[in-house]
């Protein structure tokens, strides 16, 4: 089982990947979405996205400035202001 994953900018689709699991800085404070989580929306604030190819597995990060994520039946979107890289 895995979660679909997008990141996306003003610009362009950044990834568009399944993975175990994304960690999201919220502005509320982080937290981390896997498959089958309750569908919500949060605003995003400038940090870091973990996301998770594997359970245990080692975490990439992906810098992001400021945004909105989505949770939904099919997966996570996060709508980013900018990402780094």
């Amino acid at each position: 089982m895995a979660l679909h994953f997008e990141l996306v900018t003003p610009a362009r689709l950044v990834r568009s990947d399944d993975v175990h699991m994304v960690v999201v800085p919220g502005t509320e404070g982080e937290f981390g979405v896997l498959e089958g989580h309750a569908p919500f929306m949060s605003t995003v604030r400038d940090g870091a996205l973990k996301v998770y190819k594997t359970e245990g597995g080692q975490p990439e990060e992906i810098m992001v400035q400021g945004g909105f994520a989505e949770v939904s039946a099919t997966g996570l979107t996060v709508l980013a202001e900018h990402v780094e890289g």
